[in-house]
């Protein structure tokens, strides 16, 4: 069964564009015009991944409200930010939102089109790991990859896709430090070191949300990150 996309975008020669080419690839493509069209879908049925532009018809922000909407349906959804809009400051809101990439439309159509199978990749080995790694415990950290769960303390830790191999990534080896380039590696993901440190920040949140004194994820200046074990 092929992978279904959804493309929200208002340009209608942009849209029809990548939904060609995707199709090409044999994937399903769902195309809509505006955030109101696209949340109608995504009720009735979710995407395996959806591609969102920031500017929708005359909603300036409307892809990132769009965002927050859908990971209220799906906090593992993959979702990629794809506009014309390349400031470090959306970069960063969209990924606080919870996408998993964001890219800006000067990308080329063979790296568009491999930043989207490298996350659906994420998504396979997730659901199909070796027995080996399907579980880890790691102090108050409990990763089950078979069902993309975090739990921290007993509460469960609504990661995106990116995030979660990022946190299994760091670890799985406590205690060592990860710098950019190997977080990368390991995540599977090809961005920028400060989309990395966004992803951070956001984690870090994340965790804090349901325990103010969490501090396991060290950031180790000009080397990288490390996750330190705490003692149950």
């Amino acid at each position: 069964m092929s992978r279904s996309i959804a493309i929200v975008e208002d340009e209608p020669a942009i849209r029809e564009n990548y939904a060609a080419v995707l199709r090409r690839q044999g994937y399903q493509v769902a195309t809509y015009k505006n955030r109101p069209d696209a949340m109608l879908g995504f009720e009735r049925a979710l995407p395996d991944l959806a591609i969102i532009d920031i500017g929708l018809e005359d909603e300036i922000d409307g892809g990132f409200a769009l965002c927050q909407s859908l990971r209220r349906l799906s906090s593992t959804l993959p979702i990629i930010f794809l506009t014309a809009r390349d400031s470090d400051l959306d970069t960063v809101s969209g990924l606080r939102m919870g996408a998993d990439d964001y890219l800006t439309k000067d990308i080329s159509i063979p790296h568009m089109t491999a930043r989207i199978a490298a996350l659906f990749r994420r998504l396979e080995a997730i659901k199909q790991p070796s027995d080996a790694s399907q579980k880890h415990v790691c102090g108050s950290l409990e990763l089950d990859m078979a069902r993309m769960q975090v739990r921290w303390k007993d509460q469960t830790v609504d990661l995106t896709v990116t995030e979660l191999w990022m946190v299994y990534a760091l670890a799985r080896h406590a205690g060592h430090v990860k710098n950019r380039q190997q977080l990368m590696r390991d995540a599977q993901v090809v961005v920028d070191d400060s989309t990395i440190t966004s992803h951070i920040k956001r984690i870090r949140k994340k965790f804090q949300q349901l325990d103010s004194t969490f501090d396991a994820i060290d950031t180790v200046y000009g080397m990288g990150y490390r996750w330190t074990q705490d003692q149950v």
